[in-house]
């Protein structure tokens, strides 16, 4: 644990923004590459003649990679340091990248795609570490609002902004081009971001694990821990791919519409990550309860998806956008978990709740594109099979929600 002299003068301007600054470029292109194929996957999948289900498969190989990268990713961080693990990994996603852009088939693409998402999987994780060894825990939620505000950014560029560079440029071009930019970054972090010194003495990996496995066990991480996985790996599995394919199959929007539908969704997102880094500190000091402003935004996502899957055409314009804001107060969650456990459990408490979201998120995306193709192949419509799909899916939400509002054995204290 860190002094408190010591995370005093952590928080002069030029600390935080040698730490801010390249933890948020980082994220901002996590996500940038996390939804890049809810306007590129359409174009890939015409030009390589794929179907929903290979599309569902290629556009989750990332959340697959990532997922499976959090347990070791956690060890790493706790022993290793952010900086030195986020700066190396971006190096392997910026690899992926070009095996992406080069790729001339299903495997290549697959490849290069799961590469990108273990390239990237430290992004977040690795600044949550950063700020906790550096700040306090009240101001551990405004921090991450504002990496959370760089994905957002990032969500917004892979919107209309890309849509717009399609018509310019292939989108191999694009992809090479974010390669570039990823190696900037990582060189960046290697640079500027400084290291934290721990005066604790380095845990065997058998305690690790066994640290790691209390976890797990833990009832806090168990009650917030289907939450994860059903409404941020959801909304991430909706966003990043099936999201404009509903947009266009039931609300008959053509690609510019999407786009800007995509675009809006993108803005509100940003605005609450935003409003996450302005305010919650502040909201903290006033006495309010981050868990129940989390869970009432989840009881409001889990209304509006309901009723988009009731009424499409009449809802999709309001009520989508909406879901941006909601899952941007999802996020709380993140820093809620940490703060349950000591701060040299932080990288891996972290990454555990990760794990969970990403297994929704690739599980619920290919899963989504798998049920669409069995249905149509049974005899529904298309339109009758997202609807099917997206009903599941809030089903699954509203399991989470009520495990979550009326859990069975109270959460431990720390």
């Amino acid at each position: 644990m860190s002094m408190p002299s010591t995370r005093a003068a952590a928080a002069g301007p030029n600390l935080i923004l040698c730490l801010l600054l390249p933890f948020a470029a980082g994220y901002f292109l996590s996500y940038l590459y996390r939804t890049v194929n809810a306007i590129l996957g359409p174009v890939i999948a015409v030009e390589l003649g794929l179907p929903d289900n290979a599309l569902g498969l290629l556009t989750s190989a990332y959340f697959l990679a990532f997922g499976a990268a959090q347990i070791p990713l956690g060890l790493l961080l706790d022993r290793y340091g952010p900086r030195r693990v986020e700066a190396f990994l971006l190096t392997v996603a910026a690899s992926g990248a070009v095996v992406f852009a080069l790729a001339e088939g299903l495997l290549g693409l697959t490849m290069g795609r799961a590469l990108i998402g273990l390239g990237v999987s430290a992004c977040l994780m690795a600044s949550m570490k950063a700020f906790t060894q550096w700040f306090s825990a009240e101001r551990l939620t405004a921090m991450t609002g504002w990496i959370m505000a760089a994905g957002g950014l990032g969500a917004l560029v892979a919107a209309k902004p890309l849509e717009m560079a399609l018509a310019v440029t292939h989108w191999r071009g694009i992809v090479l081009a974010l390669a570039l930019l990823t190696l900037l970054v990582a060189l960046l972090l290697w640079r500027v971001v400084p290291d934290k010194e721990s005066h604790a003495a380095v845990v065997p990996l058998r305690q690790q694990l066994r640290e790691l496995r209390a976890i797990f066990a833990d009832a806090h991480f168990q009650r917030y821990a289907p939450m994860g996985f059903a409404f941020i790996g959801g909304f991430m599995a909706v966003q990043g791919l099936w999201a404009s394919r509903w947009m266009a199959v039931l609300e008959n929007l053509d690609a510019a519409a999407v786009a800007a539908r995509l675009t809006w969704m993108g803005i509100t997102m940003l605005a609450g990550f935003l409003g996450i880094g302005f305010f919650a500190t502040r909201l903290v000091q006033r006495g309010l309860s981050l868990a129940q402003l989390y869970q009432w935004a989840m009881v409001l996502a889990a209304v509006a998806l309901g009723m988009i899957c009731l009424w499409p055409q009449f809802a999709g314009a309001l009520l989508w956008p909406m879901l941006g804001g909601c899952f941007s107060l999802a996020n709380i969650a993140y820093s809620l978990v940490a703060q349950a456990f000591p701060p040299h459990w932080s990288g891996r408490a972290s990454t555990a709740f990760n794990l969970l979201v990403f297994a929704g998120a690739f599980g619920l995306q290919w899963g989504i594109g798998g049920l669409v193709d069995a249905l149509h192949a049974a005899g529904l419509s298309s339109a009758e099979a997202y609807r099917a799909a997206f009903v599941l899916l809030l089903g699954c939400q509203l399991l989470a929600l009520v495990w979550f509002m009326f859990p069975r054995r109270a959460t431990t204290d720390r």
